[in-house]
């Protein structure tokens, strides 16, 4: 079995390293700072751990991350037999958090992370592999690593020797929001998306901004090619990524829409796979054709789609959501992601919906899937009569084709624009 090593990475809101002193590891195992230490392993009842100590209140104001790793050395992490991250207490003990992982060729992995957001430290699991080791890993937050025979021998950083402290670390168990529930695939997907949506609100400065996220499917008629084709799955399962960032309790509420408005149930992050299976569908062929057999029947908590309708409604499904809002409120804002294939006919009754939502802590993003008649959402950047623009509108020819990156830049390039402008004239 490979032996099994913590370090640690201290990084700043652009996801990097200072230099390599923010690299906590065997070689190397305190921070100038003594916010870090490395403490070596410990055996008790069979089991091997190796510890990092974080204290938070000693961490200097440019750390806004501090990442938690392990590598293998003789052999990979699918060797290791109950490869798990436990978050403690320093004082009290108390765990806090457990993240079973899965690995398989893998000999470097993040297993965590304690993050800044509204000013207070939490944690959330990440499980991200690397092949290509210890030192593959560090280079990509920026440590130095000098060409040598084995991996081990090329992360040499000079220790710097300091006296122990105590460490607080402290966290809110309910953000891992799930994750060690997913499927190892799904899991490194939404790690890697996270990244990217953080990536995203960095550039358009609303680093840290959390915010409600509800999602709205499109389920008319003429979505039924995206639904069969698992479009709309992978959409779903890209914002997912989007709430996940956002959003600490993991949920996210959802609306589905055709001739009708039908709330589905939440998603919950952990419940990603089932949720997908259970409620991205489109229709019903006993609505387009009869049928005298027997109707197989809907699982618990699914939307007969036969009362949803094949037509273009957004104004109900607007609608719903506006009263959703007005009788849940919450401290953050709210981040409406709006998917359409067009056709839209009722312009005026939408119009008036998002109006009259101007006043509202809500932010509608309308994303086009295709080429077609977007009608009002198209023209409402430039409707005039509104204190701010609570509307974004873009729409691609295919989004399975766009990149994750793109797809999150362009999804978030208005929120935090409106954050700004509702809050100066006082809506937020």
């Amino acid at each position: 079995m490979p032996d099994v090593d913590a370090s640690a990475l201290l990084l700043t809101a652009a996801g990097r390293v200072r230099d390599d002193g923010d690299f906590v590891f065997y070689n190397q195992p305190r921070h100038a700072s003594n916010a870090v230490t490395h403490l070596g392993k410990q055996s008790a009842a069979g089991v091997l751990t190796d510890a990092i100590e974080v204290d938070l209140k000693s961490l200097e104001s440019a750390v806004e991350r501090v990442v938690l790793c392990a590598s293998a050395d003789g052999g990979t992490f699918g060797q290791v037999p109950g490869l798990t991250l436990r978050l403690l207490d320093a004082g009290t003990r108390t765990e806090l958090a457990r993240f079973h992982m899965e690995a398989e060729t893998e000999t470097a992995f993040i297993g965590g992370e304690l993050y800044q957001r509204a000013g207070r430290w939490k944690f959330r699991a990440v499980g991200q592999g690397y092949a290509s080791g210890l030192g593959g890993l560090a280079t990509d937050f920026g440590i130095t690593v000098d060409d040598a025979p084995s991996d081990t021998s090329a992360l040499s950083a000079t220790p710097v020797p300091a006296p122990p402290v105590p460490a607080t670390a402290s966290a809110d168990p309910r953000l891992s929001k799930g994750e060690e529930q997913l499927p190892v695939d799904m899991r490194k997907r939404l790690s890697l998306r996270k990244e990217q949506v953080a990536v995203s609100l960095r550039k358009h400065g609303a680093a840290g901004v959390t915010a409600r996220v509800i999602l709205v499917l499109d389920a008319s008629g003429s979505m039924s090619f995206l639904y069969s084709k698992g479009v709309v799955a992978d959409v779903v399962e890209r914002m997912a990524a989007v709430a996940a960032q956002l959003d600490d309790d993991g949920e996210m509420q959802a609306w589905t829409f055709a001739s009708n408005a039908s709330r589905l149930p939440d998603l919950r992050l952990g419940e990603l796979p089932e949720w997908l299976r259970l409620h991205v569908r489109v229709g019903q062929l006993s609505l387009f054709r009869r049928s005298k057999k027997a109707s197989k029947g809907l699982e618990a908590g699914q939307v007969d789609m036969r009362t949803v309708g094949i037509q273009n409604e957004e104004q109900k499904a607007i609608g719903q959501v506006r009263t959703y809002v007005r009788e849940n409120l919450a401290a953050a804002p709210t981040l409406v992601l709006f998917f359409s294939d067009g056709g839209i006919y009722r312009n005026t009754a939408i119009e008036r919906e998002l109006r009259d939502a101007v006043e509202e802590p809500i932010f509608w993003q309308f994303v086009g899937l295709g080429r077609s008649n977007y009608g009002v959402l198209e023209r409402f950047d430039t409707l005039p009569g509104r204190r701010v623009d609570n509307v974004g509108f873009f729409a691609v020819d295919d989004i399975s084709t766009v990149p994750d990156q793109e797809l999150y830049d362009r999804l978030l390039s208005e929120f935090p624009t409106w954050i700004t402008a509702a809050g100066q004239a006082g809506i937020l």
